[in-house]
């Protein structure tokens, strides 16, 4: 089978994208496949040489984006000759146009089949703001949130005051996520966020453990505990060997495993999202899981929480990522689920 990798793009999560590629790539090769990998920021091929950088211990800088341009993909796919009779595409970018349900749509309009969720679920789950609506009406507990340039006295009157956590609307990976502890941080936390994508999302503090949910089709794998370095899972404690621990399957009570697990299951299907995701939770002291977000295309490199997941379900990686190219070849609904999901 001939599988386009798209990676890279030109949102703060490039070079995690660069990475998730990388390793899809080499597993896809490893199964037999012909595998073309496409930087989605100009359309260029890329060889192994160009995707083996290591990701730094912070994003990149904005302006650092701005060098690589931005081709559309209907020029790509048409202007790329070794893309135009591929079976599949794997989509392994990371937020941006790549994340949000805009390269989804064109894909459908273009008619080839691709991995993860259709445009509908991705646009919601890369919302958090209409995620968490969402949350809350299909009854998953979430913390309680304002949004927008609010005043430290409306955090303290809504949210119950300090710790919040301060973080774009529309970002992956913690890009610029903030633990505020008093009033006097809370304004440049605000305009560290708003540099990005969306109004900020203030966020109610969970204090606890860091879980994660990984799902492949319909079905939950066994949950992930991270134990980062950090007080939060932040993109240092992601990305950065040695700077995280993880236990999978995850030390809960039957019961709270179940929970989490339902819980999981319930966002990801109120999203819309099909084929694969990651629900990421907080488990407080009382031992209530807090839904925080819903990752679309979870990563998919050497740290990444859904091949750990798989892997303890006893799916190998290269097994996953065939998996999820089958998952892709399967259609979606014109609503832009797949066959017996909601929609």
């Amino acid at each position: 089978m001939k599988i386009a990798v798209l990676m890279g793009g030109t949102s703060a999560e490039r070079d995690v994208s660069l990475a998730t590629g990388r390793e899809i790539a080499r597993a896809l090769k490893s199964n037999g496949h012909q595998v073309v990998s496409v930087d989605t920021a100009g359309g260029r091929l890329l060889g192994s040489a160009e995707t083996a950088g290591s990701i730094g211990r912070a994003p990149p800088e904005r302006g650092a984006l701005t060098e690589f341009g931005a081709a559309p993909l209907v020029k790509t796919l048409d202007e790329v000759p070794e893309l135009r009779d591929t079976d599949a595409v794997f989509v392994a970018l990371h937020g941006g146009t790549g994340e949000d349900g805009r390269l989804q749509a064109l894909l459908d309009l273009i008619g080839i089949p691709y991995t993860g969720s259709g445009y509908l679920g991705s646009a919601l789950a890369m919302d958090k703001l209409v995620s968490k609506e969402l949350f809350v009406q299909a009854g998953v507990p979430t913390p309680a949130w304002l949004v927008g340039h609010v005043e430290a006295a409306q955090v303290e009157r809504s949210l119950g005051g300090f710790p919040v956590v301060v973080k774009p609307s529309r970002e992956g990976s913690t890009v610029g996520v903030s633990v505020v502890r008093t009033p006097g941080e809370l304004e440049a936390a605000l305009e560290q966020a708003a540099a990005y994508e969306g109004p900020p999302l203030i966020e109610k503090f969970v204090p606890g453990r860091e879980l994660a949910v990984g799902i492949i089709g319909d079905e939950a794998l066994p949950v992930v505990e991270i134990k980062p370095s950090h007080e939060i899972y932040d993109y240092e404690c992601k990305y950065t060997q040695g700077m995280s621990q993880y236990e999978v399957p995850a030390q809960l009570s039957g019961e709270c495993t179940e929970e989490v697990q339902a819980a999981a299951l319930k966002a990801h299907r109120i999203l819309r999202l099909s084929a694969y995701s990651r629900i990421d939770f907080r488990l407080d002291e009382a031992g209530r899981p807090w839904c925080l977000e819903a990752n679309s295309l979870p990563g998919m490199t050497a740290t990444s929480l859904l091949p750990k997941a798989a892997a303890a379900a006893g799916i190998p990686f290269e097994q996953l990522c065939d998996l999820i190219v089958n998952l892709a070849l399967q259609g979606r609904s014109p609503a832009g689920t797949r066959p017996g999901h909601p929609g």
